[in-house]
């Protein structure tokens, strides 16, 4: 490993500015306890002025024991009207008593005289004693410089002049900031590696914005001319298009670069945390997120799926263990026998002749059930059953005769929704009626009723999601449609899938599938 480089997340306080995102107290907390687990050396909490929120979150965060993390302050440099001992931001700062504070200011000639409208030199000073003063106040200060590479690409000796002023005030990191998001990484590496050589013996960070789609590939740029001090977001959190993504920067610093950023076990926790931090937001999982995505080391075609049971180098570009994430082979009207050798094998199902008529066969049942409608991806508990079925594997527990569902509605309103199931159940012919708030419902509580005398561990099966897709609008109300059912135990978790012109009896395969599956893994 080279020298180390320490990270600074600002997930709570950028990373909010993203719109549709607002964390409660207790959310920033939690975020705060798993970005210490992850190892960051800085947490950016918020602008403590901004709102009473950041108040309350830096008095409660003091009560956390946090191992690796310190908790940062966020704030402007001193208005030009104010001396700094005077100034209510600085002094708001400070009153939240955190070990850093994060202080920004103009380095953009533009931004000075047309923002803050002062003398470039009223600027210089602005920077200059509110870093000074901070420093004698027993805080560490990072020095965010606000659009340095827009500033420094207009005026360069005046963007120089900005951070050396923060670093003569004694500043321990100079963060160049690409607020607008719009360098080239050819660009960042050029002016960083000149501010290197301005500004010796000091931290030069990097703070880069999403809004060119270029945040990452920027601070790899920064980092390639001598910077060791990265600002980011989890998940790419942001205004606008978000920021630098630490979940991808992460991994590339330490799989890539060989940075000691993170430890290796910390690094396994990155998929978790990604999750995680998704759900506390509120926010859909980017499944094709590098290194961290559900899909990130997906395999559909048959070509690469043969190639990777070879060696996964071979279409894999790192371990996704390393992350925390898992190599996963979807099957579709793509696959070829390589796939369905290597479900077979994560199925626990032993593959005696892979060249047998049953393989040829489950190929083409495949390929005809996707040109249907069917999709496997979500729903591999329909998959195994379709693949055990079709090797003369699996002899099954629910044998329909015919079901009934009856959806009433009373002229006060009232609904009455009721099905009636007739099926040999373990060859036992059952006759059973049940309601439910729905159509499925009804259907679903008639069939647990079947089978719970029977197979009383279906207590704890719970459906946890369920979608349904119009697979050709065109023909309106006489569509195929696809339902997808999401069901978890005590134990795991399983998708199953149906498809039909008629939304009941597709929901009744997903059903049946369902519980065929968790009896025959019982």
């Amino acid at each position: 490993m080279t020298s180390p480089i320490t990270i600074l997340d600002t997930t709570l306080r950028d990373g909010e500015q993203s719109e549709g995102i607002s964390f409660t107290v207790r959310d920033k907390l939690r975020i705060t306890q798993l970005l210490d687990e992850l190892g960051v050396h800085f947490i950016e909490g918020g602008w403590p002025g901004s709102n009473p929120k950041a108040i309350e979150y830096f008095q409660a965060v003091k009560k956390l024991s946090l191992k690796n993390a310190k908790i940062a302050a966020f704030s402007s440099t001193r208005r030009a009207k104010n001396k700094v001992e005077d100034d209510p931001t600085i002094q708001t700062l400070l009153s939240v008593e955190t070990p850093v504070v994060v202080v920004f200011g103009k380095t953009w000639d533009f931004h000075v005289s047309h923002a803050l409208k002062i003398s470039l030199q009223e600027n210089l000073d602005l920077i200059f004693d509110s870093v000074e003063y901070l420093k004698r106040q027993g805080r560490e200060v990072i020095f965010d410089a606000e659009h340095f590479f827009d500033g420094y690409k207009k005026n360069q000796e005046y963007a120089i002049q900005a951070i050396q002023a923060a670093q003569s005030a004694g500043a321990s990191i100079l963060c160049l900031c690409d607020t607008n998001g719009g360098s080239l990484p050819s660009e960042v590496s050029k002016i960083v590696n000149i501010v290197k050589e301005k500004c010796e013996k000091i931290t030069i960070g990097i703070h880069s914005h999403n809004d060119g789609g270029l945040a990452v590939a920027n601070a790899i740029a920064a980092v390639e001319q001598g910077a060791t001090h990265i600002q980011g977001t989890l998940n790419g959190f942001g205004e606008r298009c978000g920021n630098m993504n630490l979940m991808t920067m992460i991994p590339t610093l330490v799989l890539k670069m060989g940075y000691a950023c993170v430890s290796t076990d910390q690094l396994k926790q990155l998929t978790q945390i990604s999750h995680h931090v998704d759900e506390i937001a509120n926010v859909v999982h980017n499944p094709f997120s590098p290194y961290i995505g559900r899909s990130a080391f997906t395999h559909k075609a048959g070509v690469h799926v043969s190639a990777i049971l070879k060696n996964p180098e071979t279409y894999e570009h790192t371990s996704p263990e390393f992350t925390g994430n898992q190599q996963r082979v979807v099957v579709s009207e793509l696959s070829g026998v390589s796939n369905l050798i290597y479900k077979a094998k994560s199925f626990g199902i032993d593959i005696e002749n892979p060249n047998s008529p049953e393989m040829a066969m489950l190929v083409q049942r495949l390929k005809e059930l996707e040109h249907y409608g069917y999709q496997f991806e979500e729903a591999e508990a329909s998959f195994e059953i379709l693949m055990l079925k079709t090797l003369k594997k699996f002899n099954s527990v629910i044998n329909l005769e015919r079901f009934r569902v009856l959806n009433e509605k009373s002229s006060d309103n009232h609904y009455n929704i009721e099905a009636t199931l007739k099926a040999k159940i373990k060859n036992k012919l059952v006759h059973i009626a049940a309601e439910g708030n729905g159509p499925v419902s009804a259907l679903d509580h008639a069939l647990r009723q079947a089978l719970e005398k029977e197979f009383p561990y279906l207590n704890s099966v719970q459906l946890t999601d369920y979608k349904v897709r119009v697979l050709n609008s065109k023909d309106g109300t006489s569509s195929v449609v696809r339902v997808l059912i999401q069901w978890q135990d005590n134990d795991k978790e399983w998708g199953t899938v149906g498809v039909s012109e008629n939304i009941i009896e597709a929901s009744w395969y997903a059903l049946v599938d369902s519980y065929e599956y968790i009896i025959q893994k019982k």
